[in-house]
């Protein structure tokens, strides 16, 4: 058993080492402009803050490991479309002929909504979220923000919201290899919608408006993944009885 499992192993070492060389490069590529990356990633917080507020490091050296974080997030997402490549690498010798062609499709549809659900994140939550969060107590307490604790609250919170833009990727290519029906994932719709209100409970702050915002365009994901599921592999009871009811009719 272990003699047949070696060379996927193998594989899998090699094609990892690749996917940490090229994070590794683009680390030290995005180290020298961490600044400008953080001022970036910083903007919804400030907007947020009132002008009693500050964002503050109050830990010794939380500024340098803050830069480390902030450049191997830029690395990170920089390197997406190739780390993506490595694992579609990974699979593809286990897949046929006609499924290895989807290699491009996968890699420039993994990476593109993974990019559209952490803007949605930026652009669109974190306004409502902050703001609410930031000032909340705001007569009684001033805010004082780590810039640390920020950082990795808005770290969880992209990725968090980038992996679930994944879903309809995920289910097209499940329903490619056959795995997924549209019946199937409609008759799982209601677990879904449960599955997806905790999934976001636990990666949002305790909050119903944010908890909402992650729910409520996952659920609509879902709906869009049926449809793309109904398209690549229709349940094919669906289309049996519908024979069946055209031979009983013209007979």
């Amino acid at each position: 058993m272990l003699e047949e499992l070696k060379p996927h192993i193998q594989e899998l070492r090699v094609r990892l080492m690749k996917s940490i060389a090229i994070l590794f490069i683009a680390f030290f590529a995005c180290f020298a402009y961490w600044e400008p990356i953080m001022q970036w990633i910083i903007v919804p917080l400030k907007d947020a803050l009132s002008s009693n507020s500050q964002v503050i490091a109050y830990k010794m050296g939380e500024q340098f490991f803050v830069a480390v974080i902030v450049s191997f997030f830029a690395a990170l997402m920089i390197s997406l479309p190739y780390i993506f490549y490595q694992l579609w690498s990974f699979i593809a010798p286990g897949l046929y002929e006609n499924e290895k062609k989807y290699v491009i499709p996968f890699v420039v549809s993994a990476s593109f909504m993974f990019a559209l659900g952490a803007a949605f994140a930026y652009y669109v939550v974190f306004p409502y979220g902050f703001t609410y969060l930031v000032n909340f107590g705001g007569d009684t307490v001033n805010a004082m923000i780590s810039i640390g604790e920020y950082l990795g609250f808005f770290l969880k919170l992209i990725f968090g919201f980038g992996i679930s833009f994944e879903l309809p990727v995920l289910t097209f290519f499940l329903a490619v290899l056959g795995l997924i029906t549209d019946k199937s994932l409609t008759s799982f719709f209601k677990y879904a919608v449960l599955i997806i209100f905790i999934f976001a409970a636990l990666l949002t702050p305790p909050d119903i408006l944010t908890q909402f915002l992650m729910a409520i365009p996952l659920i609509g994901l879902y709906g869009i993944s049926i449809l793309i599921v109904r398209v690549v592999n229709p349940d094919k009871s669906d289309e049996e009885e519908d024979d069946d009811e055209e031979t009983a009719d013209a007979q």
